[in-house]
């Protein structure tokens, strides 16, 4: 990858240092998911229904688009250790509060205050990784760091829902609080101090959005999301349209969970080396999955095998977009990073809409085949941006270069 992207400060892998940034990043989700799988006992818990409950989800996703752009412009200047850490800090504060809340209006301040640092958590974790790590090794950094999210799908939300059931709801958020504090003494230690570079500009998004590229990535990625959580959201009417077994629900999410952990470690193998051929294939992919869900005609192992195309391509694919905005973000990746953090969760807001509408207007058996169409934007668009937003790696451009003269000599 291009030096644009990193100024590593050791030469050695900090492997310590992406481990903790990953159980932040699967402390991170937990806590974003959890009051979904508690709705129920929340609603009882704070005497308000369960509908009103489910805003405790929908404001935290609000105040992460509303917030993190001029929150993470705000807070640029503060080195990246001590901010990580202390955004940790803010998350156990935020799960300690909604844990002890006496009433709906104080759990919803908490939460507010837990999406303001979730937003600038992934505002600042990527740039901080291409900071730290060699600048050969940031693809199989971020795979390392973005496998957390993975595992907070798969099981840190289960997990967390089921400590939640079994003790009360507030003993799963205080638990999140304290082990929270427990990431924030290992972040202390373990993550690596860095400098702002003498050559540094301050993050502007005016000029990310400029960089040849930027556009692009933040438009493409996006797609991708909102089609992922358009059928998502509405995996179970598909599972019952598609004469398929109701335990497929629960088994489908978590062949989706682990596949995004297979994604994430083939990406974390290719992204240096060949990002674009890798990014199209598994775009590709991705849509033909979904464009065939429709067609499985109640065959479970069919359609298990066509959700694990799914999810390892949803799992790949966060590492590709990541590294291809870091790298078209150049000296404003910061900021470049920031916008795609806010494009994303407008892609999750709107992707449960669309998936909403398609239920309606096309069926639940048609759901997968609309979410299959921002896909293929995606995929358009990525097609397209071979010069800026998604250019070819440097395994992946050799072929085209000419074989050294003596080489053609020896060879007669």
């Amino acid at each position: 990858m291009s030096s644009a992207i990193s100024a590593p400060v050791a030469k050695r892998f900090p492997l310590a240092a992406m481990m903790v940034l990953a159980t932040i990043a699967f402390t991170a989700i937990t806590t974003e998911l959890l009051p979904s799988g508690l709705l129920p006992q929340i609603s009882a818990g704070l005497n308000v229904s369960e509908p009103v409950a489910g805003y405790l989800a929908a404001a935290y996703a609000a105040v992460i688009v509303i917030t993190v752009v001029p929150a993470a412009r705000l807070l640029a200047n503060i080195p990246k250790r001590p901010l990580l850490v202390a955004l940790v800090l803010t998350f156990a504060l935020s799960n300690a509060l909604v844990g002890l809340a006496p009433d709906f209006t104080f759990a919803m301040v908490a939460r507010l205050v837990g999406g303001l640092a979730h937003g600038l958590l992934w505002t600042t974790m990527a740039p901080y990784v291409a900071r730290v790590v060699p600048a050969d090794k940031v693809g199989k950094a971020l795979a390392i760091v973005f496998s957390g999210n993975s595992l907070g799908l798969a099981i840190g939300a289960p997990i967390g829902t089921a400590l939640g059931t079994i003790l009360g709801w507030r003993s799963a958020f205080l638990a999140l609080a304290g082990f929270g504090v427990l990431l924030a003494v290992l972040g202390f230690f373990f993550l690596p101090s860095v400098r702002r570079g003498a050559g540094e500009i301050r993050p502007s998004m005016r000029a990310a959005i400029a960089q040849p590229g930027v556009k692009s990535v933040a438009i493409a990625w996006p797609l991708l999301v909102l089609a992922h959580f358009a059928l998502f959201t509405y995996i179970a009417p598909y599972i019952r349209e598609a004469g398929l077994p109701d335990y497929a629900i629960s088994l489908s999410l978590t062949v989706l969970g682990v596949a995004g952990l297979l994604g994430i470690w083939i990406a974390g193998t290719t992204v240096d080396s060949h990002p674009r051929r890798s990014l199209l294939i598994t775009t590709a992919a991705i849509a033909v999955s979904m464009l065939a869900l429709p067609f499985v005609g109640g065959s479970l192992v069919f359609a298990l095998a066509l959700m694990t195309v799914w999810g390892a391509g949803l799992g790949a694919i966060g590492i590709y977009n990541q590294s291809a905005i870091l790298r078209a973000g150049r000296e404003n990746k910061d900021a470049a990073n920031g916008l795609t953090v806010l494009t994303i969760q407008l892609g999750i807001t709107i992707g449960a809409l669309y998936g909403s509408a398609a239920l309606v207007v096309a069926g639940p058996l048609l759901v997968p085949a609309a979410a299959a169409l921002p896909v293929i934007a995606a995929l358009v668009i990525a097609w397209a941006g071979k010069t800026a937003a998604y250019p070819p790696g440097p395994r992946e451009s050799t072929w085209k270069s000419p074989r050294p003269v003596k080489e053609l000599e020896e060879t007669h």
